[in-house]
């Protein structure tokens, strides 16, 4: 959005007196519908600050800009709406970069406002001047930098669209500091209406593109489906429940769509995925890319009809040929497809899907009774399976788990089963280690009335912690569970695979006590040695959070010994292509 006339301007912005550029930028941020930003503070930045008082803004500042970033991506993908970070010019911005990927390659709505030096010094060599927007164009959707205080509340509102236009992510805006101090009259300044300058995301597809899907599944015999992220992200479970069961199409989940189907749903299953893609006849795949997580799309049934329905126009057919690809938002098709055949199900197909349903349903059970004797291992060095196991035990109607770590999400997707939608959070695609605290606190500022527990590898517990602090300062309490194995286990796997014993270099960690680390902080912490005594602690840990509205931390010493077989299979894998 821009102004061209004076006379446009007026017909914008009635309002009278004058308004300070980081007060701007918190008008903008109110129409936004956003109510917090995530912050470290620094001196180009500290009008936005002000601002934000006056509007009534949450400010939430941090120990590392890093952990900040991830707590408004964690924010934005547990309210549905656009996460905010604030960082100040050089490495505040800087250190922000891992968040800003991540929410990336997440697909995470998050407006990035960061400082820079006054524009009447540019180039001249100001404290922490860089160029930010040619460094954070490779991490978000667009970057670009405001040119005048009047532009600052449609700059804001414009990186927002941006923020979710098609695929939604991350957005860069960056405001030099004379611009935020200086004040202007607002009858100059384009303050965009809230609600006015914006359409729904909500693509659909051509109506003959539903028809053919509508027959393809209509007619399959063994279908399968999966659904990704963007069934989650873009709220569609509703709609994921109601298609499985029109159709009785047995449902797999990954990534932020773990919990839309409730675990006794005789259409969800999780242990049988590769057989269901190996062997289904029609292949739906939702929001999720055929990249590493689906062997490049050659995890699929390579004589199946491969249908795709993806935002991200980019993804359709990449990497594997598909019968058909449908652009748009997951669950705008699914209500136009679940329409379009009312009463057209043959219950004939509907006895054919029984017996393949049935089928799964007898191989989920086979792969769990393998699963049991690591679930219920009674190893002295405790097994990582059986800690992922009680972990899913203790888990409640009202939790929200977050995986952070290697090895730490892939066994605990084995074991772990969020009651709810929205109650799984891990890495995503670019497995960055550390989101842990971030999503951890953004988690808990959504959702105070809700319990969030954080399983961390010991080298993910170590690299964010700190920010622990800042969840106690903040009354956002968590219970954090550290899968202490003293190594960065998952790469040095590979390494002793590969090297023998020589694999033991750049991987191994100090038997550290991280339960002294809450208490440091005057929570609780507690160190576990004996599988039995697992789920006491944890026990005891939620009763601590509770009782005391300070993060806990359980310390549970698992074998290094042990890895996920998916650890060990793309080792394999990689070593075969040679």
């Amino acid at each position: 959005m821009s102004a061209t006339t004076d006379d446009s301007l007026k017909f914008r912005n009635t309002n009278t007196g004058t308004i300070s550029g980081g007060h701007l930028v918190a008008k903008a941020l109110k129409n936004e519908g956003i109510d917090t930003i995530f912050t470290l503070s620094g001196g180009n930045i500290v009008d936005i600050y002000d601002g934000c008082v006056s509007e009534g803004i949450r400010i939430i500042d941090f120990r590392h800009e890093q952990v900040a970033a991830h707590a408004a991506d964690g924010y934005a993908r547990q309210t549905g709406r656009t996460g905010c970070l604030v960082t100040t010019a050089g490495p505040g911005c800087c250190n922000a970069i891992t968040g800003l990927a991540t929410a990336l390659q997440s697909e995470t709505p998050l407006l990035h406002i960061g400082g820079q030096g006054a524009t009447i010094q540019h180039l001249q060599g100001s404290l922490q001047e860089f160029d930010h927007v040619r460094l954070m164009s490779p991490v978000t959707k667009w970057a670009t930098s405001v040119r005048s205080t009047e532009r600052i509340a449609d700059m804001v509102s414009m990186a927002c669209r941006e923020a979710w236009g098609e695929v939604p992510g991350p957005v860069y805006l960056e405001i030099p500091r004379d611009l935020l101090d200086r004040t202007v009259e607002q009858k100059n300044c384009v303050i965009p209406a809230a609600g006015h300058y914006r359409c729904s995301n909500k693509v659909m597809c051509a109506p003959e593109e539903i028809e053919k899907l509508a027959d393809i599944l209509v007619h399959a015999q063994k279908p399968a489906a999966l659904f990704g992220s963007q069934v989650w992200n873009g709220r569609s479970h509703r709609e994921a429940r109601e298609l499985i069961r029109t159709f009785d199409i047995p449902a797999y989940t990954n990534g932020a769509a773990r919990g839309i189907f409730k675990n006794d749903d005789p259409f969800s299953f999780d242990r049988t995925r590769s057989k269901a893609l190996a062997e289904a006849d029609v292949i739906l795949v939702v929001g999720a890319p055929f990249d590493f997580r689906l062997g490049y799309g050659k995890l699929l049934n390579p004589a199946a009809r491969v249908v795709q329905i993806d935002q991200n126009y980019a993804v359709i057919g990449k990497n594997r040929d598909i019968e058909l690809g449908l652009l748009g938002h997951a669950g705008t098709i699914f209500r136009a497809v679940i329409d379009a055949v009312t009463g057209r199900v043959e219950q004939g197909g509907k006895s054919r899907r029984a017996e393949w349903i049935k089928e799964l349903r007898n191989a989920e059970k086979e792969a769990l009774e393998k699963l049991m004797p690591l679930f219920k291992s009674e190893n002295s060095l405790i097994n990582p399976y059986r800690l992922a196991y009680e972990l899913n035990e203790f888990l409640d109607e009202n939790t929200v788990y977050i995986g952070d770590g290697g090895d730490v999400v892939t066994i605990s997707a084995q074991a772990v089963r969020p009651r709810n939608p929205g109650q799984w959070m891990d890495p995503g695609p670019l497995g960055s280690l550390g989101v842990g605290t971030g999503f951890a606190i953004g988690a808990k500022l959504a959702a105070p009335g809700k319990e969030v527990v954080c399983y961390y590898g010991d080298g993910a517990f170590s690299m964010t912690a700190f920010d622990m602090e800042t969840a106690n300062r903040f009354k956002v309490p968590y219970l954090a569970v550290v899968g202490n194995n003293s190594a960065m286990n998952q790469i040095r796997y590979a390494q002793l695979a590969k090297y023998g014993d020589r694999g033991n270099v750049g991987n191994l960690l100090s038997d550290l006590p991280y339960g002294k680390f809450a208490e440091m902080m005057g929570g609780y912490g507690e160190e576990v040695h004996r599988p039995g005594d697992i789920a006491p602690a944890l026990r005891r840990g939620r009763e601590a959070v509770a009782k005391t509205g300070k993060c806990a931390v359980i310390n549970v010493w698992v074998d290094p010994q042990e890895w996920s077989p998916g650890t060990k299979a793309r080792l394999k894998a990689r070593l075969a292509s040679r």
